[in-house]
């Protein structure tokens, strides 16, 4: 263990936040999402909900039905319950009610550089490479208030638990950058299972990425031990998990692969990396080891049920089929794909051979948003537009964000409406303006209709954290004040640094 070795007063405030939940570490950004309502409630009655969408094993849809939620937990779903004495009663007759949306891959620190000029039109490699440039800059205190920015955004459009996928740890910053979107997750309200990157592989050895934002396999090793000594709980309800997760086979050598999944594989932990993401990336895999993306991955031992890929796009049907043989899950990002042109994954023949998929908005610099609600609205057009309007139902797509997400992310108590299931849930108001005429299908409708994407109540391990469509825990408006201030900074740091015009086309 490395435990003696990284032991510093900092961990040592994290480990009794791990013990006492109502302590935080302190920052200079401290009480920007300090608590302003919202509270883990003994008991929750959600009243004569218009629909719940269960997403059950059998698919059941409830009309005028209740959902009783006591602690954590949903205890009961019918007509005509009865709550405690104490309980909060949210009257729900003109609201969907449906599982939380579940995140299953995502860039959090990517917020701090949404829709730079210069990469506005470049492919994923030429746009990693003038990103790089500027990502240089981060440190922890940008990376929390990226992480208030994206974790925020995804609760107002409907997600209840999320991955983040942070791959990038600059020389000369603090490396515990983990630590500080922690920080922001507990302190929103989300439910978050951040996935500790890596990268080995610099420019100087043939990488993408500048040689001071990758590390040694030593360096990777201890910090993933630190994070899971610190922070991981292995519990079926936990708000916080650990997963590792090296960036891409064209960014960290394979024998720091195959050590990461050792010792993933020790702790019980799930793995995840990019894969099959780009035609580039299957050259370099040509070319590097002389096989396919996936064939590589088979080769080192990154296929099974404790793997999640992101994007999957450029698969054959024999691959796919290797996917639901082993087990191996994926992360569907849609708008990604669309935004960087990188193609269209093939997701119908996943699902029908039984491939666990779930939904991912993936960096907002790749997407320009945080928006889960609009995700699934663009994976039911994607599709369509690619195979035809048969290719894929709106009620496939919201089983994908909720019950494909917990699959693909190995919960096994979440994205479901019943009985002992976790209380995450989300509730959407249908008396607007975008809803009308729509609601011949109200479920169908979150995906054909409206005209925004924020949802009216979000409940996370039974606590509400978004209400009437406002961050509970966080004043938005100083959030965002801070984030476009230091966005701005950081360009122009970066482009004082390296003399590129990233603010020109």
């Amino acid at each position: 263990m490395y435990m003696a070795r990284f032991l510093c007063s900092y961990d040592l405030v994290n480990i009794l936040c791990v013990k006492f939940r109502d302590l935080r570490p302190k920052g200079s950004m401290h009480g920007i999402a300090a608590s302003r309502g919202g509270r883990i409630m003994g008991a929750l009655l959600i009243s004569g909900a218009l629909r719940v969408a269960t997403f059950d094993d059998a698919g059941r849809e409830l009309q005028q039905a209740d959902v009783l939620i006591e602690g954590n937990r949903i205890t009961a779903v019918g007509h005509g319950l009865t709550a405690p004495p104490d309980a909060r009663v949210i009257g729900a007759d003109t609201m969907v009610c449906l599982p939380g949306f579940i995140n299953c891959h995502h860039h959090l620190y990517q917020t701090l550089t949404r829709a730079v000029p210069r990469v506005q039109n470049a492919e994923l490699f030429d746009w990693l490479v003038n990103l790089y440039e500027i990502w240089r800059e981060i440190t922890p205190e940008l990376v929390y208030l990226s992480a208030l920015a994206g974790l925020g955004e995804l609760l107002l459009t409907g997600c209840t638990t999320t991955t983040d996928h942070l791959y990038l740890f600059p020389r000369a910053s603090d490396p515990r950058l983990i630590d500080a979107e922690i920080r922001a997750a507990r302190e929103l309200g989300i439910r978050f299972h951040p996935a500790r990157g890596c990268m080995t592989r610099g420019r100087t050895r043939g990488g993408l990425p500048p040689d001071d934002v990758v590390q040694t396999e030593q360096q990777i090793l201890a910090d993933c031990e630190r994070l899971i000594a610190l922070y991981h709980d292995p519990a079926p309800d936990a708000m916080l998990k650990i997963a590792l997760a090296p960036c891409s086979p064209f960014s960290v050598n394979e024998d720091t692969m195959r050590e990461i999944a050792a010792l993933a594989r020790r702790h019980g932990l799930r793995l995840h990396t990019h894969m099959a993401e780009t035609l580039d990336e299957e050259r370099y895999c040509l070319e590097k080891y002389g096989m396919r993306p996936l064939a590589w991955a088979e080769k080192i031992g990154w296929l099974g049920p404790d793997v999640w890929f992101a994007h999957a796009v450029h698969l054959n049907s024999d691959e796919v089929r290797l996917l639901a043989a082993t087990g191996t899950g994926v992360a569907h990002c849609p708008a990604s794909n669309m935004r960087l042109g990188s193609g269209v994954a093939p997701v119908p023949l996943m699902l029908r051979e039984g491939v666990a998929v779930g939904l991912g908005v993936d960096g907002s610099a790749s997407n320009d948003t945080s928006d889960m609600w609009g995700e699934t609205r663009n994976a039911l057009l994607l599709h369509r537009v690619h195979e035809g309007a048969a290719a894929i139902d709106a009620r496939s797509i919201l089983r994908m964000a909720t019950r494909g997400g917990a699959r693909a992310l190995g919960y096994s108590q979440l994205g479901r409406i019943e009985p002992g299931a976790i209380a995450d849930l989300i509730l959407i108001g249908t008396e607007k303006i975008g809803f009308a005429g729509a609601l011949h299908d109200p479920v169908g409708a979150l995906l054909f209709a409206g005209d925004s994407h924020i949802v009216d109540y979000t409940i996370v391990n039974g606590e509400v954290v978004v209400e009437n469509g406002r961050l509970c825990r966080a004043r938005e408006q100083e959030i965002t004040r801070r984030v476009n201030q230091a966005a701005a900074e950081m360009l122009s740091a970066a482009k004082s640094r390296t003399g590129i015009a990233f603010d020109l086309m």
